[in-house]
């Protein structure tokens, strides 16, 4: 009973204020889950529900995008897997982020939750010092069944929702896939046989059109065939920069006068090809 425990914790707490309890400590939690929104809609929760209050936690994370000039922070609290489903608590952007590669800068985001209940979330830019913040209070919280309601929500979706998740973080690692495949053909030019270089661009179609859909099998399929002849291509690179080095030193390498020393001073050293 909902009421019965309210009133026996009140009765608790106040025994233990006027000093009549002495054995039990009372201490506050956290009723849902603090995150973000990102990247394809999902909620990375950074503190738990149930967490102890006061506490405080931080978490990296990068663009999406190259030369993206700012993120949006999008402050949420709920225990659904995506965003939407949740309940906006703040928005704030942290913006003049240097131009780079997406996956190069490094956001830090902050979540200070103190014993009043007032929340401080930040945004860092570990690169440049810029810093940008919110300040979140106690009244942006949620009635006691606004917050039992959400919890039996969450309950009721939780194997949809993990379906939903697991697609679009599979959507994600294939979209990074791709932009590393991609990347690597540019860097390589004509350093590395037709063929191949044809079959990792055919593996790239092919995991851009199963991203279309929403079958999970066929984009895991198509990732690991993408992975596999990417990793064809990074080895035929890597063999033929050794034979370069190999090469390099002329005929004179190693045969010189000066040393003098005879066959049965050299080591053999036995090499291991990690793939």
């Amino acid at each position: 009973n909902p009421d019965e425990v309210v009133a026996i914790g009140a009765a608790i707490q106040g025994g233990v204020l006027k000093g009549d309890v002495k054995d039990v400590l009372l201490l506050d939690v956290t009723p849902l889950s603090l995150g973000i929104e990102t990247l394809g809609g999902v909620f990375t929760k950074l503190i738990e529900k149930n967490t102890t209050v006061p506490t405080k936690k931080s978490q990296v994370f990068s663009t999406a995008a190259d030369n993206q000039p700012a993120v949006s922070i999008h402050v949420l609290q709920g225990e659904r897997e995506m965003a939407t489903y949740n309940k906006t608590i703040g928005r704030f952007d942290l913006a003049d982020i240097p131009t780079a590669p997406r996956g190069v800068p490094q956001i830090e985001v902050t979540f200070d939750l103190d014993a009043n209940g007032i929340l401080h979330v930040s945004a860092k830019d570990l690169g440049t010092g810029k810093e940008q913040s919110i300040r979140i209070t106690a009244s942006s919280g949620l009635s006691e069944s606004e917050i039992e309601r959400m919890k039996k929500d969450a309950e009721l979706h939780a194997e949809e929702d993990h379906k939903r998740k697991e697609l679009v973080e599979s959507r994600n690692q294939a979209d990074s896939l791709i932009h590393m495949a991609e990347k690597s053909l540019k860097e390589v030019g004509d350093k590395v046989d037709a063929a191949t270089k044809s079959k990792v661009e055919e593996e790239v179609a092919k995991l851009k059109k199963a991203m279309e859909s929403d079958d999970l099998a066929a984009i895991k399929a198509a990732m690991e065939s993408l992975t596999q002849a990417s990793h064809k291509l990074a080895e035929l690179m890597y063999a033929q920069a050794s034979q370069k080095q190999g090469g390099a030193g002329g005929p004179e390498a190693g045969g010189g006068k000066a040393g003098g020393k005879k066959d049965d001073d050299v080591v053999d050293a036995d090499f291991e090809e990690v793939k």
